[in-house]
């Protein structure tokens, strides 16, 4: 006892003397470097020295890791090597040529309009076109042979919509004085989708052009609200891997860092205990999926809402792909843990209505649980010649047409409608799930919480049932990190024989895969495949880019 008294005596005593030391030491070295210096001198000197530090820790504490930046750097002065230039380039210029094949391939020789006719065409030449590229791609999708894309088919409400939108198509509520009705069937979308998802009499929203439009917006309304309200200048969003690429763009528009949080390897749900750990004095938003869209997987929203309300964070739910299921399914017999505005720490959801509401293209709903984060969405001008605008969305005009058909469909259809829809493509979809577990060869990715599945393989290659079941017909949707595909179960899939069809044609593909399992990847499919394997990026960005410049390629 006394040893160890002694002991801890001598330690202190060391740890006295070495302080001293620095406290006596370092104030001398300083001395001594500034000895016989003039004062000018004392202050440039000073004055490089805090610029130094100050720039080391700048280039040190970047959004990305000293590491990434690295690699990046080294990557770009690869580029340099004439060798390596030439090599990329030529690559680069076959994958071109490939996108461009592609598109001439699915234009079945059909030629192009460059130049304005010298006379218009008439009604009949035109409508004819217009049928004619339509129905130019491969894919049956009247009939169910693509995932998600088309949600509903029915011949009585095209014609409906049709006739609505000829009405309303030179309708635009950036001008409310003129056109009213149109702002108050926003309006009315905008309460009945507050009402599905439980919002109480605060809450609030506006319409957008689509899930991307209602995310982007969400961040640009929490950016401003935490610059506003809290002083953050250096905004962060804490999402799981799997949240909509949407954020990301928004990240680029917006200057927002964004910070990926994993899921757990078996569910493919956001690891709470690493969200809770990523969240940092700057976070201004958390985010959930009600599904995800790569795996279908919905996201503990409820934890995420605790997380929300011990930090004061706002909590943004992406209901864009399956919202709309979501919200019907207790009342058609499926229902799932809340998700919505049940929920204290939710302060937002994004839903789209040209999904699961069956509304045409160019429609979606971002909703918040009251108007002070829908203030800080709105963009407001006030010293301007022309006037004072203010606009609610990224658009200034907006198509009167989109928000009166989307409308007259919610309307057309009713809420029983919607119940009796959602419980035909979920149960479609669990009818799926549960006869592909049962085939060998695959496995689905977690558990499918509406109407997405995803499959992998430990086995084969999963691209090649991609490829295989495209060769029959079926278009399906590519997933990476890991590898997978996934089929959107739509009404269109409900119909008789689709989905024993599909079944069927996959265990087809598998019996003749499994036979031999080595068999490489060909096709686009491979070079999707090798691309995750690339680690410079911006090479997987320039393949990017020549795909959507395919897009517009004309001859």
């Amino acid at each position: 006892m006394c040893c160890d008294k002694k002991y801890d005596n001598i330690k202190k005593h060391i740890k006295y003397k070495n302080m001293h030391f620095c406290v006596d030491t370092i104030p001398r070295a300083i001395n001594h470097i500034f000895e016989n210096k003039e004062p000018w001198q004392i202050a440039a000197m000073t004055s490089t020295a805090t610029l130094a530090t100050v720039w080391l820790w700048t280039f040190i504490y970047q959004d990305e890791s000293l590491l990434e930046r690295g690699k990046k750097h080294m990557f770009r002065l690869a580029r340099y090597i004439p060798s390596i230039r030439n090599k990329i380039n030529t690559e680069l210029a076959k994958v071109n040529e490939t996108f461009e094949n592609d598109v001439l391939h699915r234009f079945k020789g059909s030629s192009f309009i460059v130049h304005l006719p010298k006379n218009g065409l008439k009604n009949e030449k035109l409508l004819n076109l217009v049928n004619q590229y339509i129905y130019l791609g491969d894919y049956d999708w009247k009939n169910g042979r693509v995932s998600g894309t088309v949600y509903r088919t029915n011949s009585e409400l095209t014609e409906l919509m049709g006739n609505v939108y000829a009405l309303a198509s030179y309708t635009n509520p950036l001008h409310p004085e003129v056109f009213p009705g149109i702002c108050k069937m926003e309006a009315e979308v905008v309460r009945i989708g507050c009402n599905l998802f439980n919002g109480d009499k605060d809450s609030c929203g506006t319409m957008t052009s689509g899930g991307t439009e209602s995310i982007l917006l969400a961040c640009k309304a929490y950016r401003d609200y935490a610059r506003d309200v809290k002083g953050i200048k250096k905004p962060e969003i804490v999402l799981p891997v799997t949240a909509h690429a949407a954020f990301d763009k928004a990240s680029q528009y917006l200057k927002i860092k964004v910070c990926y949080v994993p899921v757990h390897p078996h569910s493919f749900t956001v690891c709470i205990e690493t969200m809770k750990k990523s969240i940092t004095k700057n976070t201004i938003m958390l985010v959930g999926s009600t599904p995800n869209f790569p795996h279908g997987t919905m996201d503990n929203i409820e934890a995420i809402s605790e997380l929300g309300i011990k930090y004061d964070i706002p909590v943004h739910v992406d209901g864009c792909l399956g919202g709309f299921l979501a919200c019907f399914m207790s009342d058609a017999g499926y229902p799932l843990s809340p998700f919505d505005f049940k929920l204290p720490g939710v302060t937002s959801i994004s839903a789209d209505t040209h999904k699961y509401g069956y509304a045409p293209k160019g429609s979606s709903l971002i909703l918040y649980r009251n108007k002070k984060y829908r203030h800080y969405q709105y963009s407001i001008t006030t010293d301007w010649p022309g006037g004072i605008y203010g606009s609610p969305t990224i658009n200034g005009s907006r198509a009167g047409g989109i928000i009166a058909t989307c409308w007259a469909t919610l309307l057309y259809y009713g809420f029983d409608e919607y119940v009796e829809s959602t419980k035909k493509i979920i149960e479609t979809t669990r009818y799926i799930e549960r006869k592909l577990r049962e085939m060998d060869g695959i496995f689905i990715f977690g558990t499918p919480a509406t109407s997405v599945i995803a499959i992998g393989s430990n086995d084969f290659h999963i691209y090649r049932l991609s490829e295989a079941l495209s060769n029959k017909g079926w278009s399906l949707n590519s997933l990476q990190f890991p590898c997978g595909i996934h089929i959107c179960i739509t009404h269109v899939h409900t119909e008789s024989g689709i989905a024993d069809q599909f079944l069927e044609d996959v265990n087809t593909e598998l019996e003749i895969i499994m036979k031999d399992r080595n068999v490489p990847v060909k096709g686009k499919l491979a070079m999707y495949g090798m691309s995750q394997s690339i680690p410079d990026r911006s090479v997987v960005g320039e393949i990017t880019k020549s795909f959507l410049d395919s897009i517009y390629y004309t001859e």
